[in-house]
């Protein structure tokens, strides 16, 4: 545990956090009760974050900004103290991410991290280990933020549908899922096409990958294994994945017939539909 005492500024994001986070509070005289009665939150929750203990969340760190007049600095911090929280070999990705002017992915039996639900992201994440769920799923939550960026990126996803039938926590999760993902339906800088059981053998057989696109940078790959990524910006690498993944675009149904299928896997696999007509929420 972290004591109010020594925390150190420097010892990562989410201590350089909880110390300005204090040092803002306590240049306004308030202590931590009355800045919780402020920003609607309980006193012990505002000094867990103060003291490193608890992750803030987006809509935390906007309401202390506010009551503070900051300029919006816990607000810019709180991506940076999320990404943090990521596994290190994944940290890597997660920039690639924010910095990517187009995303293609191709998924073999699981929607990508950034079109999950929370509830679906917890059964992914606590399949093997609970630990620490909650921030391991706001963590990876929190990358969704990047559609939210005035000139978010273009995501293009192409899923088998073996992910969609594969049942991550329970029906109501999938069925919440799968609804989720028809939520995009009409935003077109997010794409989604599934690759269905009928395409046979497919160009991406060996397995699930992403390409990321730069305005100023060379295209990578992404790959990862148990415990372990592989970003390479080798271009015969690049080449390679860029053709297979022009093939599983021309081998998946279309945009329309996508969504179509999505739903009628929902309908039919999970029991109906949760509100698919509400905006998207990243």
């Amino acid at each position: 545990m972290t004591n109010i005492n020594v925390l150190d500024p420097g010892a990562s994001p989410l201590d350089y956090y909880g110390f300005e986070l204090r040092r803002l509070r306590e240049a306004a005289g308030l202590t931590q009760k009355q800045l919780g009665d402020i920003i609607n939150y309980t006193g012990s929750l505002v000094g867990q974050i103060e003291t490193a203990r608890k992750l803030p969340t987006q809509e935390f760190s906007e309401r202390v900004d506010a009551a503070l007049g900051t300029g919006g600095l816990l607000s810019r911090l709180v991506g940076l103290v999320m990404r943090s929280q990521l596994p290190a070999w994944f940290q890597q990705v997660a920039e690639l991410e924010a910095r990517a002017t187009k995303i293609r992915t191709f998924h073999t039996h699981l929607v990508h991290g950034l079109l999950q639900t929370n509830a679906y992201a917890r059964a992914v994440l606590g399949a093997l280990d609970v630990t620490a769920l909650d921030d391991r799923a706001a963590a990876r939550l929190a990358r969704q933020r990047i559609f939210e960026k005035s000139e978010p990126p273009v995501f293009w996803a192409v899923v088998s549908e073996a992910a969609l039938c594969q049942e991550m926590g329970s029906q109501g999760v999938m069925r919440d899922q799968l609804a989720h993902l028809l939520t995009f339906a009409t935003n077109p800088r997010i794409n989604i096409q599934v690759l269905p059981f009928s395409a046979g053998a497919h160009a991406g057989s060996q397995g699930s990958f992403d390409l990321f696109h730069f305005a100023n940078d060379p295209d990578i790959v992404y790959t990862e294994g148990y415990g372990s990524g592989h970003p390479t910006a080798n271009p015969d690498t690049v080449n390679d994945c860029s053709l297979r993944y022009d093939h599983l675009q021309a081998a998946a149904l279309s945009l329309k017939d996508s969504a179509e299928l999505i739903r009628r896997v929902m309908e039919e696999r999970y029991g109906g539909q949760r509100n698919p007509g509400r905006g998207p929420v990243a």
